[in-house]
């Protein structure tokens, strides 16, 4: 399982948010790239960044940040945050990024999604935000009737590369992730679920790994590699290259590498 490192960036600073309420933004460096490195120095293997003030503007914001980030690490990089029309795709992918993460537009323009799909292939990851099993979107300040389920099938079939599930009420908080959602997301598609929200711990990285031969093939990891409260080189012992020597990385045979 590959742990992914989060970066969250608020006016071109790493932060963390509490249940996605940007009222309560944490500062954890003023210098994003050195944030990267430090993780890809730790070994992590994929980077996991949030454009904040892209996804409440609805446009990318801190693309220079952005850029400048995948410059400096020789590891891939998925972006997500404010990615709702073709030209932003396709701007964000030229800079080098690995994988765009499209949300909030999954569940209001799924024509477009097919269509991204189409014209970048393996490249299309989607975010599925979820609030009390529904979807939340516009940066989590709006929630839809669309069960998270249901949106996971429906962009499955129209060619998405995987899935980022993070669980609203347990992002940012260190009080576990929510097993029997990711078991119910991970069972219903066939394509990797990358785990989001709450974990806080070894033993919740281990717990997680129970669920990997069902699709769950990654868990982003944020606020508590910031606190100190998980060690990255000890997370990547533990559930990553250092335990599962036989388990492909990049998510196995999927598009999603």
């Amino acid at each position: 399982m590959d742990v992914i490192p989060a970066i969250d960036l608020l006016e071109g600073r790493c932060v963390r948010l509490y249940q996605g309420d940007y009222a309560q933004a944490q500062t954890f460096s003023e210098d994003p790239v050195a944030v990267a490195r430090e993780w890809v120095s730790q070994g992590a293997t994929r980077l996991h960044l949030v454009d904040l003030d892209g996804a409440k503007a609805g446009f990318p914001v801190n693309r220079q940040a952005i850029e400048a980030i995948v410059r400096a690490v020789p590891v891939p990089v998925q972006v997500g945050g404010g990615l709702r029309d073709c030209a932003s795709v396709a701007e964000i992918l030229t800079v080098g990024v690995k994988h765009a993460i499209i949300g909030t537009s999954a569940v209001e323009k799924p024509d477009l999604v097919a269509q991204l799909c189409q014209e970048f292939p393996g490249q299309i990851v989607v975010g599925i935000d979820a609030r009390n099993g529904k979807v939340a979107t516009r940066g989590w300040l709006q929630t839809s009737e669309v069960l998270a389920t249901d949106l996971a099938k429906q962009m499955a079939e129209l060619g998405a590369a995987a899935i980022v599930y993070t669980d609203i009420h347990r992002d940012g908080t260190l009080t576990g992730p929510n097993l029997p959602a990711l078991r119910e997301i991970a069972g219903a598609v066939g394509i990797p679920i990358i785990a989001s929200g709450g974990v806080s711990s070894i033993t919740d990285l281990l717990s997680l790994l129970a669920l990997e031969p069902l699709g769950v093939r990654g868990v982003i990891v944020g606020r508590a590699l910031y606190t100190g409260d998980i060690s990255l080189k000890e997370a990547i012992s533990a559930v990553g290259q250092g335990r599962l020597q036989d388990v492909p990385l990049d998510f196995g045979n999927s598009a999603f590498a």
